[in-house]
């Protein structure tokens, strides 16, 4: 075998590192997407309705990102080339990304700094196609990344930005979508009392069955056409198994299985994509000889293991948070005027931050 397709265990090691980073991304920020999804689901239910729905995912949806943050940052310090490549071809697909995820953050921030109607309904709007637009293109741009694009000697991504906007990921585009909106209702389930958790359960049931066969198709698709291991068909199979769970599970209403089911099956997704992509990294279409690969696009040992040490002090200190400030606001919101669960204590630490950095 050549070389090249030969990584050292660290190499290896890394890049599943990686992997790992934007399973837990697609798995937390999924749902965050899918709850905007569902602010225009429900759009005629009103503003004070869609202020409920956004609740739900106000206390944690920026420590989701951190995930995409710090994947982001391994990815550029443990694979430089990837990362230069990638931007070198994907450079506007990624500020589209990019610009979404900053409007999101205002829609997050301002929709009630105002009590008007129009102002809400504006950024509720806003709301909307920050949670369609950056699923859309996460799904376009690692369908692109795992089914290859054209690269030349100098490792250039040559592929139009048409180009990129092939079936293939237009498909991943529609699937990516289509989960995140499920895993984001099935979340509702989860976190919302009275007449609207039978609503948002209901939709649930609508949508597995356009996700299931999407789903299916892009995977199968996938494997047979662009994965570089029979292995990948396990992963594929406990995907496809977990989402036809969900039928069943959202009929009887066990709402922390049918979540469960898809966040297995986001994850065994990522296993799919990830794994059949190994052991390249950015595969060329029209020259393999240009292929980005795990061996020849990684830093230096030296560095890997650097990077290994800090990441086995810091990574359980973020998992340790992440998983006490969900334990902090896993009540359940109800479609009425009250405040967003936990909200007492967001409030003391807003005030702890304002006494500390605003003082006069």
């Amino acid at each position: 075998m050549d070389a090249l397709l030969e990584p050292s265990w660290l190499q290896t090691l890394w890049f599943f590192l990686i992997a790992f980073f934007f399973l837990c991304y697609f798995v937390l920020e999924g749902f965050d997407f899918g709850v905007q999804m569902n602010v225009g689901a429900f759009w005629r239910r009103g503003t004070r309705t869609r202020g409920t729905l956004l609740k739900t995912i106000g206390p944690v949806w920026d420590g989701n990102e951190v995930f995409l943050i710090t994947g982001g940052a391994l990815m550029f310090a443990a694979f430089p080339e990837w990362y230069a490549t990638l931007f070198s071809g994907f450079y506007l697909a990624l500020l589209g990304l990019l610009l979404a995820l900053i409007v999101r953050v205002c829609a997050f921030k301002w929709r009630d700094k105002e009590e008007g109607e129009r102002w809400r309904s504006t950024w509720d709007a806003v709301h909307v196609l920050s949670g369609l637009a950056p699923a859309f293109l996460w799904g376009v741009a690692f369908s692109n990344i795992v089914a290859g694009v054209e690269i030349d000697q100098n490792r250039w991504v040559t592929t139009s930005l048409l180009g990129l906007l092939n079936p293939f990921a237009l498909l991943g585009g529609a699937v990516f979508v289509l989960l995140f909106w499920l895993h984001g209702t099935l979340y509702l389930s989860l976190k919302l009392d009275g007449p609207l958790r039978e609503d948002v359960n209901r939709l649930g049931g609508r949508l597995v069955g356009p996700t299931i066969l999407a789903g299916a198709a892009y995977l199968v698709w996938y494997q047979l056409a662009h994965s570089h291991t029979l292995l990948t068909w396990i992963p594929l199979a406990l995907a496809a198994a977990a989402l036809v769970a969900v039928v069943p599970l959202n009929r009887v209403r066990r709402e922390g299985w049918a979540f469960t089911a898809t966040t297995t099956a986001i994850a065994a997704a990522s296993l799919t994509l990830f794994g059949g992509l190994f052991p390249y990294v950015l595969p060329a279409t029209n020259d393999p000889a240009h292929s980005l690969t795990v061996a020849n696009a990684s830093s230096t040992e030296h560095t890997l293991t650097v990077m290994l040490v800090a990441l086995v002090v810091l990574l359980p200190v973020v998992l340790a948070y992440t998983a006490w400030t969900y334990r902090v606001f896993r009540h359940r919101v109800s479609d009425e005027d009250s405040p967003a669960p936990g909200a007492e204590l967001l409030e003391k630490a807003r005030r702890g931050y304002r006494d500390a950095f605003e003082q006069d």
